[in-house]
């Protein structure tokens, strides 16, 4: 190791396709915010960053095709059928698990959505009526100072 401090200035990170970067890290960003979205989004949908090892898609993928060349194999072989049909629905089993904790998340974030435009439709009324409110103020000032000025002047 060396004596100089880590001073955070270069990154060394796996993107999506299709995204460009700069490698010059200015503060603490690498990523503007569409690019931080769309890895997010990439790193979501592959589960790269929740797992140890091959991810969970190429996992299932592979316990599949090693159950289907068994199968398209001639030989009689119910034992390593069995085995396969096994381990396949076992991965598969695995492989639903984090799609139903996904579509949890999903359903609370559209919820929270949901609140959050009724609440900002709420917010839009109340500015609208003080601001209608703040127009009748306005008239009644108005009116005030025209009626102060006639008894002023009589």
């Amino acid at each position: 190791m060396t004596d100089k401090p880590w001073t955070g200035d270069f990154y060394s990170v796996r993107v999506p396709r299709g995204i460009e970067y700069s490698t010059h890290v200015q503060g603490r960003n690498a990523f503007g915010p569409h690019e931080d979205d769309v890895i997010i989004k990439h790193r979501f949908l592959t589960r790269t960053t929740t797992i140890r090892g091959k991810p969970p898609l190429k996992k299932l993928q592979k316990k599949f095709t090693s159950f289907l060349l068994e199968i398209e194999k001639d030989e009689d072989n119910n034992n390593d059928y069995e085995k396969l049909a096994k381990a396949f629905l076992q991965e598969l089993s695995t492989f639903k698990i984090p799609l139903l904790k996904s579509k949890a998340v999903i359903d609370a974030n559209l919820r929270e959505k949901e609140n959050f435009n009724e609440l900002k439709e709420e917010i839009n009324r109340q500015i609208l009526q003080v601001e209608a409110d703040i127009e009748d103020l306005k008239k009644q000032l108005e009116e005030s100072k025209i009626e102060r000025q006639h008894k002023e002047e009589c």
